[in-house]
């Protein structure tokens, strides 16, 4: 783990008074000052860029106590000691030259906050589509790019991680505004907070029309895809034993079908996590909505004042001697086109053709029922691998892939499936039969794949009889 290797102070700069100064720091010397430096710096260097830092900040921002120096040349080497003596950088001498750089391990973990700090976990679209790219990239190159499926699982990851953050995120903020007393207070941070950081710009991307899950139903129909292609497995697999990410054969598959389970269930399983956002954003909404509504008090004597004030016109002297007669009178609404009735304009007719004859020619029919015929011989069905596997395992218990012959086309179709019945139809058949891979390989013609070994499956009367038995 990281936190083994790093040093035990290393987060005491980050935790301190001038913990916003320091990250600040340690942010900018990994990006600006160290930068894709090769070799490490001088101490002068660092020293005199530490210096120009802290320029901008108070003393009181870049203070622990009352021992840091105020003079900035004693304080830049305060600052740097405080960093050395945390274990962020390391110092050492090239040729009698006193170099600086991070160590190692730190760097790691830099990296990652850099990575927080300019906000790329915050990007849906980002996430989906490396996951889809990634996916595409390692089934359309299976051999070459089997790595692409590795970063596939990783992004998926990435992105139910990003899902959840945007809930828990959203929920602490409605924490903070229900327990503010100040109203103007709680609107001001449901306004800046909630609305412009979450809603807008994280949750509304949700529910446009271009919004990221657009691309969820390519991710599951290509990672579905791969799982059931026994050829594209074996290409993964082979793929990850060659660049060294298995020890062996059986490892590299088991990975391989790991990554493509884990998308699935990511992609599959997305909507809790947006009913739980949604859930949220519209309980808030409803709270905030009630604020408004009763942050007033009502006017109870509104009515009676309105009433007051056009009794005192009522009762005033009728004086119009020397006001212009209205043009439009006060007393009715006024007549116009939208007031006239119009005449019903008169029912078109509505125009019809016969349909044509339509005779169909039978060599199209005869191809139809051809193709019909082709897709029941090539889909395999639970029906068809229980009669294959009934009809050769009704006098022994358990057969070699090795030794079962294929006859035809259609035997070979069933039989390039055995090997995953396991899986296949949501697992279905793992009731009835199972499957073992073991040494030795299958070569019969038809197919060369490792072999393997199904045995039938005791109903459960028969296994709890032999349990009684026992």
């Amino acid at each position: 783990m990281l936190f083994t290797h790093l040093a035990d102070d290393l987060f005491r700069p980050l935790a301190s008074p001038s913990r916003a100064f320091n990250a600040a720091l340690l942010l900018h010397l990994h990006a600006r000052v160290f930068g894709d430096a090769a070799e490490p710096l001088r101490k002068s260097e660092l020293l005199a860029a530490i210096g120009d830092f802290s320029v901008g900040w108070s003393q009181a921002e870049i203070a622990d106590d009352e021992a840091t120096p105020v003079d900035p040349i004693e304080r830049r080497s305060a600052v740097f000691r405080r960093l050395i003596e945390a274990g962020w950088l390391v110092e050492r001498r090239e040729r009698y030259v006193p170099v600086v750089d991070f160590d190692p391990d730190a760097r790691l973990l830099i990296e990652e906050l850099a990575r927080i700090e300019r906000g790329e976990t915050r990007s849906y679209g980002g996430a989906v589509l490396e996951v889809l790219s990634a996916l595409e990239s390692a089934i359309a190159s299976p051999a070459d790019r089997s790595e692409a499926l590795r970063n596939a699982a990783k992004a998926s990851r990435t992105f139910l991680g990003h899902l959840r953050g945007l809930a828990g995120a959203m929920r602490k903020l409605e924490e903070r505004i229900l327990r503010e007393p100040d109203l103007s207070a709680a609107f001001r941070l449901y306004f800046e907070e909630f609305v412009e950081r979450h809603l807008v710009s994280d949750y509304r991307t949700l529910h446009t029309r271009f919004n990221p899950f657009r691309f969820r139903s390519g991710i599951v129909r290509e990672a579905g895809r791969a799982l059931r292609d026994p050829l594209t497995l074996r290409a993964l697999a082979d793929g990850n034993l060659r660049e060294g990410r298995a020890a062996d054969i059986t490892a590299a598959e088991r990975m391989v079908r790991t990554d493509l389970v884990e998308i699935l269930s990511i992609f599959e399983g997305l909507d809790p996590h947006l009913d739980a956002v949604a859930e949220v954003v519209t309980r808030l909404e409803r709270r905030i909505s009630a604020a408004l509504r009763y942050r007033d008090p009502r006017d109870s004597a509104r009515i009676e004042r309105a009433a007051a004030a056009l009794r005192a016109v009522g009762a005033g002297e009728d004086d119009l001697a020397g006001l212009p007669l209205p043009q439009v009178s006060l007393l009715r609404t006024p007549i116009g086109p939208p007031q006239l009735t119009n005449p019903r304009m008169p029912r078109r007719l509505i125009e019809y053709e016969p349909l044509p004859e339509i005779d169909i020619d039978p060599a199209i029919e005869a191809f139809i029922a051809a193709k019909d015929a082709f897709r029941r011989r090539i889909t395999v069905t639970p029906e068809r691998i229980v009669a294959y596997l009934d009809a050769r395992l009704s006098q022994v218990k358990s057969l070699r892939g090795s030794d079962i012959p294929i006859d035809d086309v259609d035997a070979f179709v069933v039989f390039q499936r055995l090997r995953e019945i396991d899986v296949l139809f949501d697992g279905v058949l793992r009731e009835r039969y199972r499957v073992a891979r073991i040494e030795g390989r299958v070569s019969n013609g038809w197919l060369d794949c490792p072999d393997f070994m199904i045995e039938r499956v005791p109903a459960p009367a028969a296994r709890r009889r032999a349990g009684k038995a026992g």
